[in-house]
């Protein structure tokens, strides 16, 4: 099997989380796993740049940009230009609702540029299948990722399942969601390459990531549209 991680993260978390991993640790783990490709962000996105220069064709550079700061929205084309092919959003951690108009801007450039957005989703008030579904019904020309597929919740799982259905823009990344079943129906039911392959490292370990996938019933050649080829055209590669 080949793998690209559709989604992790580099550097530190503290507070709840308390995790991390650094770029020796990254790239050992992407050696010893098989993956190909990590798609990575920090909400410095000079880190993640560095890393792209240092592991050239290994590294899948996402702007992590806070709609809040305005800095952060300005800097998205020049670090476009930089090479990164992708945008990270996450409304829980800076306190906005997904389908804010504050967003708009966002996907406009996203959209000029035709980069796909990645958005967490799966924990309310800010992140819900819903309001990503909102603004994916607003930029049905921008591809966006609803990372974490509804994340642990049954209801939010359903949802992301239901508003990948209902809108073709809308992809899914399995990272953090627990039910294997819902990576086979989402194949299933959303489209074959409509669900994607993710660790959110350090958060998870890819071993449980992979065994999720490996054991939700779909055949070797559905895994490997999971686990490599649906990211590998989500992203351009």
């Amino acid at each position: 099997m080949r793998f690209i991680d559709g989604h992790a993260h580099i550097g530190y978390t503290g507070g709840w989380a308390d995790v991390g991993i650094n770029e020796e640790q990254l790239i050992a783990q992407m050696d010893q796993y098989n993956i190909e490709k990590t798609a990575l962000c920090n909400e410095n996105n000079e880190i993640t740049l560095d890393l792209m220069k240092r592991h050239p064709g290994r590294i899948i550079g996402c702007v992590y940009v806070n709609p809040l700061n305005q800095e952060t929205v300005d800097a998205m084309e020049t670090y476009f230009e930089k090479g990164f092919t992708a945008v990270k959003l996450n409304p829980l951690r800076h306190a906005y609702c997904a389908d804010a108009a504050i967003l708009d801007p966002i996907l406009e450039k996203a959209a000029k540029y035709n980069l796909p957005v990645c958005i967490h989703s799966g924990h309310p008030p800010y992140s819900l299948p819903w309001q990503i579904g909102l603004l994916a019904e607003r930029h049905p020309d921008v591809k966006i990722m609803m990372i974490h597929m509804g994340h642990g919740h049954g209801v939010y799982i359903d949802a992301a399942l239901k508003m990948a259905r209902r809108y073709p823009n809308i992809y899914l990344e399995m990272s953090g969601m627990p039910m294997p079943t819902k990576i086979r129906e989402a194949y299933e039911t959303v489209g074959h390459d409509r669900i994607m392959f993710g660790t959110d490292t350090p958060f998870h370990h890819p071993t449980v990531e992979m065994q999720k996938v490996i054991t939700s019933g779909l055949d070797e050649e559905a895994q490997q549209k999971v686990f490599y080829d649906n990211a590998a055209a989500f992203f351009g590669i």
